[in-house]
């Protein structure tokens, strides 16, 4: 299928592209949807290292697949977000359903 999903265990990880726009955001949710349709997948991890740039329905794209994982017991979470997307997930309220996973800088 698309090279931005992959399935580790189970774990959707899902590669976020550079800009999450209402274009983006309509296509990312269908995959993904598939997905957690097809496989057996728990959790999900939406990796922003890519992402520069994320409007509301990107925010809208985490919230869809949050509702959809957690009646499973499922969890949510956000890995190499920099401080602009960690900024909108923290204002959007993303940080509720989301889990986000920084790097230790202690090295």
């Amino acid at each position: 299928m698309d090279e931005r999903f992959h399935i580790i265990d189970d774990y959707l990880m899902i590669r976020m592209p550079e800009e999450i726009d209402h274009h983006q955001a309509a296509t990312l949710s269908e995959q993904a949807d598939r997905y957690i349709l097809q496989a057996p997948v728990k959790h999900i991890v939406f990796d922003f290292e890519d992402t520069r740039f994320m409007d509301s329905s990107g925010v809208g794209v985490v919230i869809g697949r949050y509702k959809k994982i957690a009646c499973f017991g499922g969890n949510v979470y956000a890995v190499n977000a920099d401080r602009q997307i960690r900024r909108i997930i923290r204002i959007s309220g993303l940080k509720k359903v989301l889990k986000l996973v920084e790097e230790d800088t202690d090295e």
